[in-house]
């Protein structure tokens, strides 16, 4: 491919879609086309099958190609990963990236409060119809209806189904760290609560709990993609744009990508969800809509992020359960020194018997220490 095709693919979508072929009849005066082809229906005879034929045009329009991004980072890491020592400046080179993007995010968090102000403002300004109030409380019901099923009844089942324990007492042990998460509003902050509720309350495995809940407050948002996608959607609504179901599941990878890609700090939500609107070519501009509202929804799904991490604790303890107790078998059989001394039962009756060899003395527990005493 040429560079310039290269650069299609990051900063265009190519998108395909049907159209209907328009069937054309003939009078005396020329050709008119019809939307419909023209029948004619006799009283003797019943109606015919209609039949419509579709052709398949594809372009190019505005936004990134986010899932293609996607899938080529995945595969470039995973490459990147296998090339060992040969790969490790590209791993050095994203990682000092990365720091220093989180760094730029950081500057710009202390000036966000003022630019939320004047972007919520603006809007407020721009409002016509206070409809649009009326809608936000009906998306603020819908994303704390379908929070509230997927921790009430989505993730208690899965553990319920794989465990065999009461999932609710198990959520109860962990209402410290649900509380804090509610209050705080990220998830990477409330890993050291966590980390208490999960091994004192719970009695998860450390060993369990040192590994899932760190990868999973990275990686396991499932409150942050539930509520993309339902912000994606409401802002459709709201440019009155129909999606049709190849949209709707591009949402739903695209919002389930992003959120394992989004970090486990305030709001983190809202950046990510700029990827989500450009994968089904919604204006990104339009985010600053639910802004207004983030603010709490962000500490509702923080907290069902969190839930979901401490049934995966109980989870993966349940599925690893042999290898831990392999693990503890091992650890528990005595390893003999085999240049250790073997001792009879009138040795055992002397303790630390000593005796005096040259400049060394060599004792009952194997120790052997320099000393100053000689014979000569």
């Amino acid at each position: 491919h040429s560079p310039l095709t290269q650069q299609m693919y990051f900063i265009f979508q190519y998108k395909t879609k049907r159209e209907e072929i328009k069937i054309t009849s003939t009078d005396k005066n020329g050709t008119f086309p019809t939307d419909e082809p023209i029948t004619a229906i006799m009283p003797t005879e019943s109606s015919q099958n209609k039949t419509k034929e579709y052709k398949i045009v594809g372009m190019y329009s505005d936004g990134i190609n986010v899932l293609g991004l996607i899938v080529f980072c995945l595969v470039f890491g995973i490459v990147i990963g296998k090339m060992g020592e040969k790969g490790q400046v590209l791993v050095d080179f994203f990682n000092a990236l990365n720091d220093a993007t989180m760094y730029i995010v950081q500057i710009i968090m202390w000036y966000m409060p003022l630019g939320i102000l004047f972007l919520i403002a603006g809007k407020i300004i721009e409002v016509e119809d206070w409809e649009i109030f009326r809608k936000l409380g009906l998306y603020m019901a819908t994303v704390l209806s379908g929070l509230a099923i997927h921790s009430v009844v989505i993730l208690p089942l899965i553990y319920l189904i794989i465990v065999r324990k009461n999932p609710y007492q198990f959520a109860i042990g962990m209402a410290q760290a649900l509380l804090t998460a509610l209050m705080i509003s990220s998830s990477s902050a409330t890993l050291p609560v966590t980390f208490r509720c999960a091994e004192e309350k719970n009695h998860v495995d450390k060993r369990i709990t040192r590994f899932v809940l760190p990868v999973g407050a990275t990686i396991n948002m499932d409150g942050t993609a539930l509520y993309e996608a339902v912000a994606a959607v409401f802002i459709a609504q709201l440019n009155d744009l129909e999606l049709d179901i190849g949209q709707i599941v591009t949402i739903s990878v695209t919002a389930t990508a992003a959120s394992i890609g989004a970090a486990g700090v305030p709001q983190a939500g809202l950046v990510t969800m700029v990827i989500v609107l450009s994968a089904v070519g919604l204006p990104a501009e339009d985010v600053t809509l639910i802004i207004a509202v983030d603010w709490l929804l962000d500490r509702f799904r923080t907290m069902v992020n969190v839930l979901g991490d401490a049934f995966g604790t109980g989870v993966v303890e349940k599925l690893s359960k042999m290898e831990l107790e392999q693990m503890d078998t091992i650890s528990e059989v005595n390893i003999v020194n085999p240049f250790a001394l073997e001792t009879t039962d009138s040795e055992d009756k002397e303790t630390k018997k000593s005796y005096v060899n040259g400049a060394f003395a060599v004792d009952k527990s194997d120790t052997i220490s320099f000393t100053q005493t000689s014979q000569f």
